[in-house]
């Protein structure tokens, strides 16, 4: 098989990724240097296609990165005005008073936005700056240098066929080399991962953890709309099942976010997440908020939540990881956007350094223990112990010692307690005969419905002739270990309904990968229990559209 030969183009510095923390990287860079040629390639279709968040951003790092980002139009207009936090049972709510909540749990300050138009906004000032921005580009490969560093990455690969050769259609991509590249895929990034166990940059590190965030976009009767508020619940109907909660964000418009978190460290494998989110929306006091109005988008996406002791080394031979590809979600607050912003900020001022020096493809070391110690490591830190309590304890100790915690490090900046996760996401589902099957409601189609239909309001599309890109390690493991031990959780687990055991008369049950619908959210990546499943980028362009997320 001969190679293939690829132009290439040579950068300064090449950012994976036009999210928060790649746009910021980009934008501080050419703050630094006009001269500095940078580069960020995007897998969607466009500028904040892949995007989605909560999302109630701390404008910290905006601030940090452009502080006249109101008088230059940014699309961040919805102030937070009210706070609220919601103990769910199935017939009613508990109000939890604000007073006992930790002041960094205080949303004073902060807005509601779509992050998929705030980062459209960054790539304009980004652009207007001499960045140049390629969306529709997925990078699929890495370069390596002769001394075994990060030197670059492969994007715009097009047109192989489903079999993985080459097409009539077929566009190699182009190599873009770098003095340094920046990795802000998002959550599970395949690039990302593939460093991280190259460079070995998780030892030392506890393990990583994650949640499964669902979001919609409501338009609701404008009399029910309360601008500016928002609203968190834990609770029902999740119980003792999993972890999670849910949130309610009235931006402009007549509109509501309503999204359902569940942490996927869940132990029983009939648990479905989507349907949770679903069933949520039938609560009395939901329901009553969005009867007469309509869903208009729906997405999902994996949530980091590790925190502070999950995160690995972020600097590596020839670049960094940035944003939630490190791992920088604050869990409690469900924020991470603004330590998105401000990590890429500080790895361009650190590659900026680096390059006036002379130098390149060299680790930088400083970026990494900065972070650990400034204001995204202060960030995380104080709230370390929350997620490890809400796992091992259950949701009522978590409250209590959480809370107690986080007012104790709010205070003092201390704790006595300094916990670890344990299990991996994957490791913590358990055999299916320890549990029985779920009964959830049928959907009504009216606050709830099935997830086909509402893949659909993600305007998801791939190339149905390219290879799939969920990969199985072994294709014999689904049907063989994963059905008869776990009842194949990955029917489950995805809320784009992408796997399917398929039952036919006189046959035996097979495993079917629908990866037209998957919506990008890693989830499979993550839970499936025996690791047997790998996401890697389809052509560039392929996946979700979303337009207000």
């Amino acid at each position: 098989m001969t190679a293939v030969e690829r132009e290439e183009m040579d950068y300064d510095v090449v950012i994976v990724g036009a999210g928060p923390a790649g746009l910021s990287a980009a934008i501080r860079l050419k703050q630094l240097d006009a001269d500095l040629d940078v580069v960020v390639l995007e897998k969607g279709s466009e500028v904040g296609a892949h995007i989605l968040s909560g999302a109630v951003l701390d404008p910290c790092g905006l601030d940090a990165l452009i502080p006249d980002w109101k008088a230059k139009g940014a699309p961040i207009t919805v102030p937070v005005k009210k706070d609220n936090f919601y103990m769910m049972g199935e017939a009613g709510q508990i109000r939890m008073p604000n007073a006992m909540m930790p002041p960094l749990m205080n949303n004073h300050g902060n807005y509601i936005v779509s992050m998929g138009n705030v980062c459209r906004w960054m790539a304009e000032q980004a652009e207007e700056l001499g960045v140049e921005i390629f969306p529709g580009m997925a990078c699929s490969e890495l370069i390596y240098g002769d001394e075994g560093q990060v030197k670059g990455v492969v994007a715009g690969e097009f047109g192989k066929n489903a079999d993985g050769t080459e097409g009539p259609a077929y566009e190699p991509g182009m190599v873009l080399n770098g003095k340094y590249v920046f990795l802000s895929e998002g959550v599970r990034g395949s690039l990302s991962k593939q460093v991280i166990a190259k460079y070995d940059l998780a030892k030392g590190s506890d393990v990583p953890k994650f949640g499964l965030g669902m979001k919609e976009i409501w338009e609701i009767d404008p009399e029910k709309h309360r601008e500016g508020t928002v609203t968190h619940t834990m609770g029902w109907p999740l119980g003792g099942n999993a972890g999670g909660g849910s949130f309610i964000y009235h931006l402009d418009n007549n509109q509501v976010y309503v999204g359902f978190v569940v942490h996927l460290n869940y132990k029983n494998p009939y648990l479905f997440p989507y349907m949770e989110f679903q069933r949520f929306k039938h609560h009395p006091m939901v329901a009553e908020l969005l009867k007469g109005g309509k869903r208009i988008a729906y997405g999902a996406r994996a949530i980091t939540e590790g925190g502070y002791q999950s995160i690995p080394k972020t600097a590596f031979p020839g670049g960094a990881l940035l944003g939630c590809s490190a791992g920088l979600v604050n869990v409690p607050r469900i924020k991470g956007n603004h330590n998105a912003m401000l990590s890429g900020k500080l790895a361009a001022e650190k590659a900026f350094e680096a390059i006036a020096e002379g130098r390149s493809g060299d680790t930088l070391e400083s970026y990494h223990s900065d972070l650990k110690s400034g204001p995204i490591g202060k960030d995380l830190k104080r709230v370390r112990n929350v997620k490890p309590l809400w796992s091992k304890f259950g949701l009522t100790t978590s409250l209590l010692v959480g809370g107690a915690d986080m007012w104790l490090n709010n205070l003092f900046g201390w704790s006595p307690l300094n916990l670890r996760h344990g299990k991996t996401d994957a490791a913590s589902t358990r055999k299916a005969k320890k549990y029985k099957p779920i009964d959830y409601p049928k959907p009504d189609g009216k606050l709830s419905f099935d997830r086909l239909t509402n893949v659909s309001f993600s305007m998801t599309n791939h190339e149905e002739s390219q290879p799939a890109h969920l990969q199985l390690t072994d294709p014999s493991v689904p049907i063989g270990v994963n059905l008869p031990q776990f009842a194949e959780p990955a029917e489950r687990y995805c809320p784009a309904g992408v796997y399917e055991v398929i039952h036919e008369d006189g046959k035996d049950p097979r495993f079917q990968i629908n990866f037209q619908n998957c919506v990008h959210c890693k989830t499979c990546d993550i839970k499936d229990p025996s690791q047997n499943i790998t996401w890697v980028t389809p052509q560039g362009g392929d996946g979700p559209n979303y337009p207000n997320m």
